[in-house]
């Protein structure tokens, strides 16, 4: 075997996602507003890319290099770009859902989900104070709401008893006594100056505040460094009881206050709208008032490269170009995918916008890339954090795609979602003196076109938590 030094002539293929590539698959996941927010800072860093307005204050500039266009599935006119998965030949979308939908019309009388509009949740100021005012009155009450007032989201004090006394002009003693009337109200631990003595406060409670157990809380420190060796000499205790006390220690809540932090619920804004079309069908469309209008600046790019005398800047500024169109072309691209994934789930799900939730299919993502020949990745990405609003409402695109439940006779699958809401229909409507088992369920789905088996619908029944016959003939027992 010789080790000499030589040449080899090597010939390999390799799969390289370039970079204009992973923006596009990066892009093609975002919903509508998280494009907005990646659209600006892309225009922050490209001084050829405009954004423009619905408003048209804005006046964009002559020369503009093709825009990133409202696409809906009514359009049938101008060129289609190649999809982002397919190969050369490349598949245009030009396809309206009138014609690949069979007629229809959105009917049905559901009413709007008023429990959607929820009251703004109890914080943790007002579940104290309507507790301190409960046990406190005069001066005390006014200590009270003094001291809640310092309590962060956490549930911990944020001043100590003497600013508080200072503050009021009231004795330092009366402050303390009102602030552990605090401590003891609902969470357990609020109102505690640092993690020990919100765990002490929880282990007098349940009555386990013994030396052993302050000791523990003392030294916090060795527990996080694991020194269970020190821990057992300074509690005095064995190894059994040390790992008892620390898996009790392990069961306080060391921030009580945040089970009342509110959390800012941001509107869901629908990304795409589906309306029955006036000749039958369905007309899809984007939500034009969320995607961002691009707009590549020719004029200023011209006046750039005037001035552009080095290689270094002749080479930035071409990139910018590139960079630009690439982005302008990659949001064309996205809106068309979008409606074109968008479009054969309607076509698949006509019974739903047609009839409602009963008549939902089972729908898988291998199912709808396979009928507009894209990647089954492609399609998860697209129906991603992106919603879609028809006259039933506000639905994630993934909640279309619903599994498949083996009807007992071998037929054709139904979808589970359509069986639960079928099940929920019939126990919500049963007579008060004739409870349906789960046999009689059986025969009523049956003659609904759905052949499940009994242990089917018991399992489906008790995920959305409904009792069973003997449970729910007991409640309406108490009830009336």
């Amino acid at each position: 075997m010789s080790l000499a030094p030589r040449l080899d002539l090597r010939q390999s293929q390799s799969l390289v996602m370039t970079p204009q590539l992973q923006q596009a698959i990066k892009l093609l996941a975002l919903s509508n507003l998280e494009l907005e927010a990646a659209v600006a800072e892309e225009v922050e860093k490209n001084p050829l890319l405009e954004a423009t307005r619905e408003d048209g204050e804005d006046d964009p500039p002559p020369e503009p290099a093709t825009s990133a266009s409202d696409e809906t599935a009514d359009a049938t006119s101008g060129e289609g770009e190649q999809a982002l998965d397919t190969d050369a030949a490349g598949e245009t979308f030009q396809d309206s859902a009138a014609d690949m939908i069979g007629a229809g019309t959105a009917g049905g009388d559901e009413a709007i989900e008023i429990d959607g509009f929820a009251a703004p949740p109890e914080t943790l100021a007002d579940h104290l104070l309507a507790q301190a005012g409960a046990l406190l009155s005069g001066v005390e009450f006014v200590v009270a709401t003094h001291l809640i007032d310092a309590i962060d989201e956490a549930g911990y004090l944020t001043v100590t008893t003497a600013e508080i006394a200072e503050r009021l002009g009231v004795a330092s003693t009366l402050v303390e006594r009102v602030l552990g009337i605090v401590q003891g109200l609902d969470p357990l631990g609020v109102g505690a100056r640092d993690l020990a003595e919100c765990l002490a406060i929880q282990a007098r409670e349940v009555d386990r505040h013994d030396p052993a157990m302050q000791a523990l809380i003392d030294n916090l420190p060795l527990l996080a460094r694991g020194d269970l060796a020190r821990l057992r000499r300074l509690c005095g205790v064995d190894e059994e009881d040390l790992a008892d006390m620390i898996r009790e220690l392990r069961g306080y809540d060391p921030k009580p206050g945040l089970r009342f932090a509110a959390s800012d619920a941001q509107p869901v804004i629908p990304d795409l709208f589906v309306r029955a079309g006036a000749a039958g069908g369905w007309s899809i469309e984007l939500n034009a008032a969320t995607l961002p209008k691009l707009l590549v600046d020719r004029r200023y790019h011209a006046e750039l490269s005037r001035g552009a005398t080095d290689a270094a800047s002749r080479a930035w500024l071409a990139e910018r170009l590139q960079s630009a169109n690439w982005l302008v072309k990659a949001l064309d691209q996205r809106a068309r995918t979008i409606v074109r994934v968008a479009t054969e789930i309607v076509k698949q799900q006509d019974g739903f916008f047609c009839h409602g939730v009963e008549h939902l299919r089972p729908c898988t993502l291998a199912r709808v890339a396979d009928a507009i020949g894209m990647h089954e990745s492609t399609v998860s990405r697209v129906t991603s954090n992106k919603y879609l609003s028809c006259a039933r409402g506000l639905y994630e695109l993934k909640y279309f795609f619903t599994s498949a439940i083996q009807t007992a006779d071998g037929g054709e699958a139904a979808s589970a979602e359509a069986v639960r809401s079928h099940i929920a229909r019939l126990i919500a409507e049963e007579p008060a003196d004739a409870i349906l088992s789960d046999d009689a369920l059986v025969k009523l789905l049956a003659d609904r076109g759905f052949d499940i088996a009994r242990r089917t619908v018991a399992k489906y029944r008790e995920a959305m938590g409904l009792g069973s016959s003997v449970q729910r003939r007991r409640q309406r027992l108490l009830a009336g």
